[in-house]
């Protein structure tokens, strides 16, 4: 995998690396745009947010949402993208969208199912579920469990992705990004990639 950080998303998916299109090739019931995004992403990540929020303070009983846990999380960011990068094989591109809430990778290349939705989940169990459930464990680890519920709530557009796959894609189908948006494929079987 290699890195490569390209600035501010403009907004014009034909900007984005993208792959040609596989024949047969199926785009995913999905978010149009990015501002399309941000809106689903935003509900899902406040549906999630809350009653982390609420168990932490059950939990924990005097938790603090202060400047510190903000910044803690602004620092995840970018971990939480290289996460996603590192199931990549080839190259991969980082662009930024703050006007719309997000930071996203972009990698053209065709992978399986499978690897699709562990690459999407990978960040949010690594800086979500992994340090919410150490803190449910030890309610003593409070910053962790803090940023455990921000890191699980940040990660609803990786929850989307996954939901589409799961439910949009057939047993042996294959996945890629082309501009702003996913497909998927039925290989041919006489063909390895």
């Amino acid at each position: 995998m290699r890195l490569y950080y390209k600035g501010k998303y403009s907004g014009n998916p034909d900007e984005l690396p993208y792959l040609e299109h596989e024949p047969g090739a199926v785009q995913f019931r999905e978010a149009k745009d990015a501002k399309q995004m941000g809106k689903i992403t935003t509900t899902l990540s406040i549906s999630l947010l809350l009653p982390a929020i609420i168990l932490c303070w059950i939990r924990a009983g005097d938790v603090f949402f202060g400047y510190g846990i903000i910044l803690l999380y602004l620092l995840t960011i970018i971990p939480h993208e290289l996460l996603h990068a590192m199931c990549f094989q080839g190259d991969v591109y980082l662009y930024h969208d703050l006007r719309h809430g997000m930071v996203f990778i972009v990698g053209p290349e065709r992978m399986s199912k499978c690897r699709f939705i562990i690459k999407s989940l990978l960040p949010g169990f690594v800086l979500g579920v992994i340090p919410y459930i150490s803190f449910l464990i030890n309610p003593e680890l409070r910053t962790l469990g803090l940023l455990g519920a921000l890191g699980i709530a940040s990660s609803a557009g990786d929850y989307y992705n996954v939901y589409n796959a799961l439910g949009q894609m057939p047993k042996g189908a294959r996945v890629y990004m082309h501009k702003y948006n996913t497909f998927w494929y039925i290989p041919d079987s006489k063909r390895f990639d």
